[in-house]
């Protein structure tokens, strides 16, 4: 596997809600990752990827629902989320994608 396709790997989608536009006022951007991912491999995909110096990388893990889907029961999938915060200056377009 190339380098560019594991970084590809490590950053899923950006989470677009309001509290990450908000988020996004402090410098930061929230993306979906793996499960298994770690912090080093996320902060270097984001810096790789988008060209930009990563300060920090909050992980956090949100567990499936149990939800009924006409009368049958079913889950959701558990994901993992990552904040990671930019140095000053730098942003992320995560309208214009990759």
């Amino acid at each position: 596997m190339s380098i560019a396709a594991r970084h590809y790997d490590s950053v899923l989608s950006p989470i677009i809600t309001e509290k990450t536009t908000i988020v996004a006022e402090n410098n930061q951007v929230v993306f979906e990752v793996p499960v298994s991912a770690t912090k080093p491999e996320i902060k270097e995909a984001v810096e790789q990827l988008f060209k930009v110096s990563v300060t920090a990388v909050n992980t956090l893990r949100l567990k499936g629902k149990t939800k009924r889907f006409r009368g049958i029961p079913g889950r959701r999938k558990d994901i993992k989320k990552a904040i990671v915060t930019l140095k000053d200056g730098d942003s992320i377009d995560i309208a214009t994608g990759l």
